[in-house]
């Protein structure tokens, strides 16, 4: 897979700018907590800023299993450090919160089809505890991630495109001088 992606990155057909605006939008998009929504928001960030899309899509795969709980225990830190909130809340307290969303969510679900009241109090504990330190603080790592991946991206692209153009013209002359030497025989 990894092998993959960067033959992918490597061979897209665009300038090595553009290229890199396609992965920082996949990869700033990619660490944000919007699962399902990652491919569509990198794609369009990167045809705002007249970026590669499909370079977009493709770092858009950074978020996976195995990467978002790291990058969701970095952002909900810093988060939580950004707007003052209790830094000690650890992983038990965070499943907790899911814990207790996902109960008021299945129940305010069943609640519309019956008499009885939702329930708000597990969600807007998640809202404020986990959900908003997240996002505020994978803004600005996806942001520091982005530009690390814009910056690593030019200079690679650049270097990718020159040795291909070099190999594709030392394959141009090496045929035609075997068809000189070809049409040189036949005479």
């Amino acid at each position: 897979v990894i092998h993959y992606f960067r033959h992918r990155i490597r061979r897209l057909p665009d300038t090595p700018h553009k290229v890199a605006r396609g992965m920082f939008a996949g990869t700033f998009v990619s660490i944000l907590p919007l699962p399902g929504l990652q491919m569509l928001l990198g794609g369009l960030l990167a045809w705002v800023m007249r970026g590669n899309i499909l370079a977009a899509i493709l770092c858009s795969f950074l978020s996976n299993p195995v990467t978002t709980p790291f990058f969701a225990v970095a952002s909900i830190g810093l988060g939580q450090w950004m707007l003052g909130q209790d830094s000690s809340f650890g992983a038990r307290a965070i499943g907790r919160a899911f814990a207790e969303a996902g109960e008021d969510l299945w129940h305010n679900v069943r609640s519309a089809f019956t008499n009885d009241v939702a329930h708000w109090a597990g969600l807007h504990r998640f809202w404020e505890t986990v959900f908003l330190p997240y996002f505020v603080g994978s803004i600005v790592i996806g942001v520091l991630c982005g530009l690390g991946a814009y910056y690593l991206t030019i200079p690679l692209v650049a270097a990718y495109q020159r040795a291909r153009a070099k190999r594709l013209r030392e394959r141009a002359e090496k045929l035609q001088r075997a068809r000189a030497e070809r049409e040189g025989e036949a005479e």
